[in-house]
């Protein structure tokens, strides 16, 4: 554990596992989109504790516009603030809470590079069950059919 001790100038980021990570995200992503374009996001549950996380964030965040998510909505110094207690509080409640996941900018689009960014597990999993719980993903089923991965 010494190791863990060490200044993080000393190490490197590992090629490897920042591939691996980015083919992962990338498998989230596919499955949740494909998911939301077979039925109803309404039905969807992505947690246990989806109430929770869904009433809190609407609490925190009354009026952001979950259609489009601009990026320095979330990422700006300011918004960093008042995201950060947000997340915090779910630190030791949803696994991976501060994992990096891939969340659509546009919702009533697919992940493609321009309408993609990189947020917290929990970013997303907030903004997502608004999306769903408010309608904003309806729009997905008509426009968009479930696509086969390359390993079906």
């Amino acid at each position: 554990m010494d190791v863990l001790r060490r200044p993080a100038e000393e190490f490197e980021n590992d090629q490897t596992v920042e591939t691996l990570w980015a083919i992962k995200a990338f498998e989230h992503a596919e499955v949740y989109f494909n998911i939301l374009c077979s039925v109803d996001p309404k039905l969807l549950k992505l947690t246990p504790l989806d109430d929770l996380i869904y009433s809190s964030f609407r609490q925190e965040f009354p009026k952001l516009d979950i259609e489009v998510i601009k990026e320095d909505e979330l990422k700006s110094t300011k918004e960093k603030a008042k995201w950060r207690p947000y997340c915090e509080r779910f630190k030791n409640l949803v696994e991976d809470y501060s994992y990096g996941t891939l969340l659509r900018s546009d919702a009533k689009d697919d992940y493609k590079e321009d309408n993609t960014m990189l947020v917290t597990r929990i970013q997303f999993y907030a903004i997502e069950l608004a999306r769903n719980k408010e309608g904003v993903n309806d729009i997905l089923r008509s426009k968009f059919k479930p696509c086969k991965s390359e390993g079906d």
